[in-house]
């Protein structure tokens, strides 16, 4: 029978030391070194590992979703701290990037951005 205790993501960064910086310092997360890489420990109470690889290549998909009470003010914090946002065409994004999905009756309100390693991340309102 499959009972797992636990279960966390995983991922591959280009650059650990740079990874580290940006988890910790970019976006706020708690970052323990685990002597092959590193443990994000998520809001909520999760957790994702991070590793390095030589041959990394950013997935191409949003690795981690950040669920806020207000994006417009998660955006601007994170932009003061400097991220900066993708835009996609044919979305409908404003000015800040970020996709009005609640208003537009297609999901989230969401924005996108990327880790030093090319990784896709997004910070999103449900509602």
């Amino acid at each position: 029978m499959f009972q797992p205790k636990t279960a966390f993501s995983g991922f591959s960064v280009n650059d650990l030391a740079k990874a580290k910086a940006f988890y910790a310092q970019a976006l706020g997360l708690k970052v323990v070194e685990t002597g092959v890489g590193i443990r994000l420990h998520l809001p909520g109470g999760g957790t994702a590992f991070v590793y390095p690889k030589d041959d990394h290549q950013p997935a191409t998909f949003t690795l981690l979703d950040f669920v806020v009470d207000d994006i417009d003010e998660a955006v601007d914090e994170l932009k003061s701290r400097g991220v900066s946002f993708d835009r996609f065409a044919g979305m409908p994004q404003d000015e800040k990037g970020i996709m009005r999905g609640i208003s537009h009756n297609m999901g989230p309100d969401i924005a996108w951005f990327k880790d030093p390693a090319g990784n896709v991340l997004a910070v999103l309102q449900m509602g």
